[in-house]
């Protein structure tokens, strides 16, 4: 499977911007997990244990890479992830919200698929 589009690999561009998010996460009480699979091309950055009392868990940011396009699976950040890749030069039409529903899809400036 090809993750390069021009000169932007993908696979790295993706990590480099979970690595970001995982530097900036780090707390005492719920620990963040960085989960990069390079051979099946997903990436979690996962939130993992207790916070005042209350149990932590799930993904924040789940991103994967398809059929030449990257799928944002979640997004839980207040900047959005689809605008850091388009700020680091992915084309919209490269990205697929997945969180959206299909339908909902063809309304955005992102891909369809």
């Amino acid at each position: 499977m090809a993750i390069n589009r021009g000169k932007l690999n993908y696979a790295e561009l993706v990590q480099t911007i979970l690595k970001a998010h995982f530097a900036q996460l780090q707390d005492d009480e719920t620990e963040v997990q960085l989960i990069l699979d390079r051979e099946r091309h997903h990436y979690l950055l996962m939130l993992v244990g207790w916070h005042n009392q209350r149990r932590e868990y799930g993904s924040l940011i789940h991103i994967d890479i398809k059929d030449n396009k990257i799928w944002i699976q979640s997004d839980g950040t207040e900047v959005g992830v689809a605008n850091e890749l388009v700020e680091a030069g992915v084309p919209q039409q490269d990205i697929v919200l997945a969180f959206k529903s299909p339908f909902k899809r063809q309304f955005t400036d992102y891909a369809v698929c």
